[in-house]
């Protein structure tokens, strides 16, 4: 009213004014929903009901209570949640002490102990994850980091003297020359974990990463630069130092499975996925059944898992539980990781088309709970009438083999 009459508009003297009405019959301010249910109506309404003040009461009673309920049941998610984090980063600590205490200095004795492969099973903490990656995948190619300097320089001078395809040229590039995939290799770097925004042209790594790919399109031009390798890359990027990330990055590439689907060996790839459906009608015979009634082949979904070595297509601390595994156990867990994913979402796949099968597949749940998955990985059977994915695998490629010999023999006679 102070503000009405200072301000020169019609005052508490003045009986015409509109305002000055409501204000007269509006013996209060409510400041919230609460001063609604439980204050009195103003003076020109009529008084509530005493059956009504209780019942407004009453309801507002209790949505106080629902309130502090649901008040009490965040807190408590909230101390769990802190509770969880402090309980996994002591763990971690703890592994990390006894990985590079007692792990690590006796390597070549305890590696295949039971206690360390458990141990390895439930995760390598991030602080020594690179150098036990290192360890296990080892360097049978004896590269040196002086060999990796020397490729990089090749590759530093051969985008030096190479101008940039535009997109036209891109698809015409000379297959035969693999080193021109250098120019490739910046196209897909951008690619490569874009929400991590670390490898992209002016983050952190992107010249790190386009080094090791660079420096490996120059150590083996035969193979050259292949769509997949960034993420591989990045990842060993992340965990190891330059020199160590490319001596790994080169010696998990040149694992049998690996050259095999980077070199595009068709008739390797094929061997690789009917391997893989052995196991797969073995342990999900259903599932199994309903892919091949909707025709949907391995290729479908297991290349680019394979190809990126689920870095691309699972959560990256998860790839990276994924990976400590793969480099304890080889090739063979790649494709119990891809029953694993079948087993955790066979219920829901069995219910789609192809369509949403092939789209689902390509295109995992951004969150995929990893003590979960890794309980069915864990369920997982890899023996075939008692042979081991290895032996399978050998026996489909003789068989191959042999089917190629006779129908070269009858194509002769």
């Amino acid at each position: 009213m102070e503000y009405e009459t200072k301000s020169g508009r019609a005052g508490p003297g003045d009986p015409t004014s509109p305002r000055q009405g409501v204000r007269k019959n509006l013996d209060f301010e409510p400041l919230s929903t609460t001063a609604l249910i439980l204050e009195d109506r103003p003076a020109n309404l009529p008084a509530k009901p005493a059956e009504e003040a209780q019942k407004h009461r009453q309801q507002y009673e209790e949505m106080v209570a629902q309130a502090k309920k649901r008040e009490l049941k965040e807190a408590q998610k909230r101390k769990k949640q802190l509770e969880d984090r402090c309980k996994l980063e002591e763990s971690i600590g703890t592994a990390a002490q006894i990985w590079n205490q007692e792990i690590l200095p006796n390597w070549s004795t305890m590696c295949t102990s039971r206690r360390v492969r458990d141990l390895w099973w439930q995760g390598i903490p991030p602080s020594v994850r690179g150098k036990v990656w290192s360890l296990a995948v080892g360097n049978e190619l004896n590269i040196t980091h002086e060999l990796y300097n020397i490729c990089l320089a090749r590759a530093k001078e051969k985008w030096r003297s190479t101008a940039v395809p535009s997109t036209e040229t891109e698809d015409v590039l000379d297959s035969s020359d693999r080193e021109s995939s250098l120019e490739l290799i910046k196209l897909d770097i951008s690619r490569t974990f874009p929400q991590l925004c670390i490898f992209q042209q002016g983050g952190p790594y992107y010249d790190v990463l386009h080094s090791i790919l660079g420096a490996y399109t120059c150590y083996r031009p035969d193979v050259g630069y292949v769509q997949g390798m960034s993420f591989i890359a990045a990842v060993l990027i992340l965990n190891l130092d330059t020199a160590d990330a490319f001596i790994a990055f080169a010696n998990l590439l040149n694992k049998p499975c690996q050259m095999a689907f980077f070199r595009v060996d068709h008739g390797l790839m094929l061997t690789y996925f009917a391997a893989f459906e052995v196991f797969f009608e073995e342990n999900l015979p259903k599932l199994f059944a309903h892919f091949k009634k909707n025709n949907l082949t391995p290729d479908i979904y297991l290349i680019d898992w394979i190809f990126t070595l689920y870095s691309k297509s699972l959560p990256l601390d998860l790839a990276c539980r994924v990976w400590d595994v793969f480099c304890r156990d080889g090739e063979e867990f790649l494709f119990r990781t891809a029953l694993g994913v079948l087993r955790l979402y066979q219920d829901i796949l069995t219910a789609m088309d192809f369509i949403h099968m092939a789209q689902f597949l390509t295109r995992l749940p951004d969150l995929i709970p990893p003590e979960q998955l890794f309980q069915h990985i864990a369920a997982v059977h890899m023996t075939s009438r008692n042979r081991k994915w290895a032996q399978v695998l050998q026996t489909l490629t003789e068989q191959k083999k042999s089917g190629a010999r006779l129908s070269g023999a009858e194509a002769l006679s």
